[in-house]
């Protein structure tokens, strides 16, 4: 995977797209074969990598009784990112509802707050498990930008998704998977092109 490229992982439901992303995030051991980052094994030196790579997955890890404010600036301290969270929170349109229990928000706003927590890493490797889920179209077209974004600054972007037309939109790489096996690799626009 070159710097700024976006590779979507596409196929049915238990084809290993998940399970890949964890393996990526270093939160699952590969029972077999090996990750490589720049030729350096990822699993032996996640100590280390883990910094650089950001995960929003289907779980968001976030403190519902606290603020969407509140939940970026703890993690702003204890990441030591120092980012402007006020900034962030506008930057995906939470900033109506950035001092409003977290609990009380929508599935598609905790889905916003999730991708601010990335963007404050301002990781190398960026890795979305269905992160077009519970939103509406203005949200996904949010995650098109970021992505576009994060591209431009560099990071690598693995996304898995059921919404493979949605995320040709801003990937350049394609793959398809089913029952853990590669099935097809190439670019978005070929892949879209082998689907029904």
């Amino acid at each position: 995977m070159e710097a700024g490229s976006a590779w979507m992982l596409t196929g049915p439901n238990g084809s290993g797209k998940s399970t890949m992303l964890r393996c990526m995030a270093t939160s699952l051991k590969p029972h077999r074969g090996h990750i490589l980052v720049d030729g350096t094994d990822l699993w032996e030196n996640r100590q280390t990598l883990r910094a650089e790579i950001a995960y929003l997955g289907h779980e968001l890890h976030v403190w519902d009784d606290l603020s969407p404010r509140q939940n970026l600036q703890a993690w702003n301290r204890l990441g030591r990112f120092e980012v402007d969270v006020d900034a962030l929170l506008e930057r995906v349109n939470l900033e109506p509802h950035r001092d409003h229990p977290v609990r009380a928000m929508s599935a598609g706003m905790k889905r916003r707050l999730g991708l601010a927590r990335l963007l404050l890493k301002k990781p190398r490797l960026a890795l979305l498990d269905e992160p077009f889920g519970a939103l509406d179209p203005e949200g996904r077209e949010l995650v098109l930008d970021v992505i576009r974004e994060l591209r431009t600054s560099g990071t690598t972007i693995a996304l898995a998704t059921h919404l493979p037309r949605i995320g040709a939109q801003a990937c350049t790489h394609g793959l398809a998977l089913e029952a853990g096996q590669l099935l097809w690799a190439g670019t978005a626009s070929g892949l879209l092109e082998r689907l029904p």
